[in-house]
């Protein structure tokens, strides 16, 4: 099958769509498919073979962050290019209702689309400047994907209409396989936390304040953590600061070794959140979870039973519960058995034969479609 792939947000910058684009297009042509993937950046950015740069981005603020996105005439005519070149079965845009590479991609294609939605979100800057073209976007989409039951309920109360509901993925084999780092945990116990630290919906401040009441009765413990920002901006007067270790930007390989090299992984988002895929990445690395009450975690937690849950912004719960789980082993044990029998579904050649079979349902239904229009 050809198969093109249409990722909004650039590659330059880590995110749940990219990781999701990424390694959907890898286990496709790992199936022995041909993939193309379409996003936002330039040549010298791209070092992923199956990958085009559709041109210089442009931030634009979306769902408590800032997305770098490709829009605009340039835009639409290398949108356009590419689609005459990959001549593809199907086409599989992500996030189609911002104004991006996605929703030009649909305004452009002629044959069947699958539209996959990551967020929940009903309202958006992004959506409001859309609202013009958004029903020509949705009429001309194939089939729907919603990568979580919140997702799929905005397409079913605000979207009119209904989608396959189809999780994101998860390496397993790689997070399983990964060495911890040198050094770590360590004897004291070590938590861990990946993501933007300074975007206030990850909710780090809340890990750091919970970390510091720990640090004052454990002197061994420390804190790991990876993503992009300067330690500076949360570590100013912070009393622990030298147990507080900041890897910056990292590789997929070395998160998964990040992932093994923690007692605990600790996920105090805020909202924003309709999926958790970081969360699916440390349970299938063997990680026990402590993540905040977010009914998107609840979920993939399997209510509690594959990951420890505290309230949403509850710091002190945060570090009771932290306490708890560093102090029993047994619990831990059991919380990485439950979260790695969870995670078998999350594996990503599972999950992609799911995704091909609403390719092969959007192809038949376009041949169906075109057939009834022929006189």
């Amino acid at each position: 099958m050809r198969i093109g792939i249409v990722c909004p947000y650039s590659f330059d910058v880590p995110g749940g769509v990219q990781n999701h684009v990424r390694d959907l297009a890898e286990t496709l042509i790992a199936l022995g498919h041909h993939v193309s993937v379409l996003a936002p950046g330039d040549e010298e950015g791209m070092t992923l073979p199956y990958v085009v740069p559709a041109g210089r981005t442009v931030p634009v603020p979306y769902n408590g962050s800032v997305a770098r996105v490709s829009f605009g005439l340039i835009s639409a005519t290398r949108v356009r290019r590419w689609l005459a070149a990959g001549r593809f079965d199907v086409l599989h845009v992500h996030e189609p209702l911002i104004p991006s590479l996605s929703m030009l991609a649909v305004l452009s294609a002629r044959g069947p689309v699958v539209a996959t939605f990551h967020t929940a979100m009903t309202r958006s800057r992004a959506l409001a400047a859309a609202q013009g073209v958004l029903q020509l976007v949705l009429e001309k989409i194939t089939g729907r994907i919603a990568v979580s039951e919140l997702a799929r309920k905005v397409q079913v109360e605000h979207l009119g209409g209904s989608a396959w509901e189809i999780p994101n993925g998860v390496q397993a084999s790689k997070y399983r396989g990964a060495v911890p780092l040198p050094g770590w945990p360590g004897p004291g116990g070590a938590l861990g936390f990946i993501g933007r630290f300074t975007e206030p919906r990850k909710g780090f401040k809340y890990l750091l304040t919970a970390f510091g009441e720990l640090a004052a009765s454990r002197p061994g413990l420390r804190l790991l953590v990876a993503g992009p920002g300067d330690p500076a901006d949360v570590l100013d007067g912070f009393a622990f600061a030298d147990r507080v270790i900041f890897l910056g930007k990292v590789s997929e390989e070395d998160k998964a070794r990040m992932l093994r090299s923690v007692d605990l992984y600790v996920a105090p988002n805020t909202g924003g959140e309709s999926f958790g895929m970081i969360l699916t990445e440390a349970m299938a690395a063997g990680t026990p979870v402590l993540a905040s009450e977010l009914d998107a975690f609840r979920r993939v937690l399997d209510g509690g039973a594959a990951g420890a849950l505290f309230p949403v912004g509850d710091a002190a719960a945060l570090a009771r519960t932290a306490a708890e789980l560093l102090d029993d082993p047994a619990r831990r044990a059991a919380l990485a058995a439950r979260g790695s029998e969870v995670v078998a579904a999350y594996d990503w050649p599972v999950v992609a034969e799911r995704v091909l079979e609403v390719y092969s349902t959007a192809i038949e239904v376009a041949g169906a479609t075109v057939q009834e229009s022929v006189p």
